[in-house]
């Protein structure tokens, strides 16, 4: 039995975490296997710390008590029992296995269940998963690259030893990337990372070739460094085929998530803006001109989608996008690194390469 202390044990095997901080502390770096149950909201710990500051310890640990009582205390422990019976193999957690998870632990004990709780807390967990990437990413390493809509992500996918970058930053990379779920902050981006890493502990790792950033995200600076030092395979696949995939991927599949997510109405409002946006955010690059020409294409495909259903009007301004801006740009990124290309083919080709 771990007793709290195997730290990347407990992050490579999902073991379940019931972590007691506040909700603001959570949202800004947890654990992929966390479900957050606060010994005390925002407000209680800001009143709790405001009082440590100007009167102590003591002083401190009675106005908690004295907030979380009576309903309120009953309420979160059966919430912590409901959870613990629900997960046997877990752990309490809070930031420094200090005092709340310890409170947690004697409340839920006096209900008549015993649970662990993580030695060091949080901050053990983060720094052991900081280690972990640095010590994983000395394995060699093998980028796929090629222009939008070459299929480099579902080559990582579909790959054993692939790491799916921009499925662990809820972000596809470009300036349509954005989905529908929420991007992470950043130390659970770089903490859902390491345990991907352990998990598949590979001896070798399948990478997309990405940028710094992938949305607000931003790669580990160890895990970049590798990356500018390793080999790349590059997807050419013809230009047809890469247009059906984006079509799918950014029309049909986007299209299907929103309506899915906010109903038919909503949904259309939601991925229609979410089209504008993306032609938005890169007009200062296309030039004020042909941003209004794509703009303007944009809105007469949209028409025809919701007159028709068909997603293939978006052909006439994604076509001359890619030709105009994404192709170029990507040439001219990849030409830097002419020196780092170990083999170039179709998607299927290159699928075969990284199999043998």
């Amino acid at each position: 039995m771990n007793d709290g202390t195997d730290y990347r044990a407990i992050l490579a095997s999902d073991t379940p975490l019931i972590d007691v901080r506040a909700p603001i502390e959570f949202a800004q770096g947890t654990m992929p296997a966390a479900i957050n149950l606060p010994l005390m909201n925002d407000d209680e710990r800001a009143a709790v710390g405001t009082c440590y500051k100007r009167q102590g310890p003591e002083a401190a640990l009675a106005l908690g008590h004295s907030l979380v009582k009576g309903d309120t205390r009953k309420a979160r422990i059966q919430a912590w029992r409901e959870a613990s019976l629900a997960n046997p193999n877990g752990y309490f957690c809070c930031a420094r296995g200090g005092q709340r998870s310890h409170i947690a632990q004697a409340w839920l004990k006096e209900a008549g269940v015993n649970y662990p709780l993580v030695k060091g807390g949080y901050k053990m967990l983060r720094q052991a998963a900081i280690q972990a990437t640095v010590e994983q990413v000395q394995k060699p390493m093998v980028l796929i690259g090629g222009c939008t809509g070459s299929g480099k992500t579902l080559l990582v996918k579909q790959h054993a030893q692939g790491v799916d970058l921009e499925g662990l930053a809820h972000h596809r990379g470009s300036s349509f990337g954005r989905t529908l779920q929420p991007q992470l902050s950043q130390a659970s981006f770089e903490n859902q990372l390491a345990v991907e890493l352990l998990k598949k502990d590979a001896a070798r790792w399948v990478l997309e070739d990405e940028g710094r950033m992938i949305g607000s995200n931003h790669l580990p600076e160890c895990l970049r460094d590798r990356m500018v030092q390793s080999s790349i395979v590059v997807v050419d696949d013809p230009f047809d085929i890469r247009l059906e995939r984006l079509r799918e991927e950014y029309f049909d599949h986007m299209w299907a998530d929103f309506s899915a997510a906010y109903g038919e109405e909503a949904g259309w409002k939601e991925y229609s803006e979410y089209l504008h946006h993306g032609l938005f955010a890169i007009r200062r690059r296309l030039g004020l001109q042909r941003f209004a020409e794509f703009t303007a294409l944009l809105d007469s495909a949209l028409l025809e989608q919701q007159r028709s259903g068909s997603t293939e009007a978006h052909f006439s301004w994604l076509a001359p996008l890619l030709n105009d801006y994404y192709d170029p740009m990507y040439g001219y990124q990849l030409e830097k690194k002419a020196e780092k290309i170990v083999y170039r083919g179709t998607f299927s080709e290159v699928a075969d390469w990284l199999n043998r």
